[in-house]
């Protein structure tokens, strides 16, 4: 199969679109962190109230995957419009 070469406009596009997929599931990460703080607090992981388990670590790490996966992407998409 070979493999066809996408187009500037395309390329784009995708990229604008995995931009702005990833940049929401951002903005809602760190929300819904701070936006159920209050409920999480009754819960405990190690002694620590969960909801600062949650944005010390969860959304840290949360965040760490999503560069993760734009990079691996993007290292994709470039080479199949290259």
């Amino acid at each position: 199969m070979p493999s066809q070469r996408l187009s500037r406009t395309a390329h784009w596009q995708r990229a604008r679109r995995l931009t702005a997929l990833l940049l929401t599931l951002w903005l809602l990460t760190g929300f819904c962190a701070a936006f159920f703080a209050r409920e999480l607090a009754g819960l405990s992981v190690f002694g620590w109230p969960l909801s600062f388990y949650l944005a010390a670590q969860g959304a840290s790490l949360v965040y760490l995957a999503i560069l993760a996966f734009y990079a691996w992407r993007m290292r994709k998409l470039d080479k199949e419009s290259a």
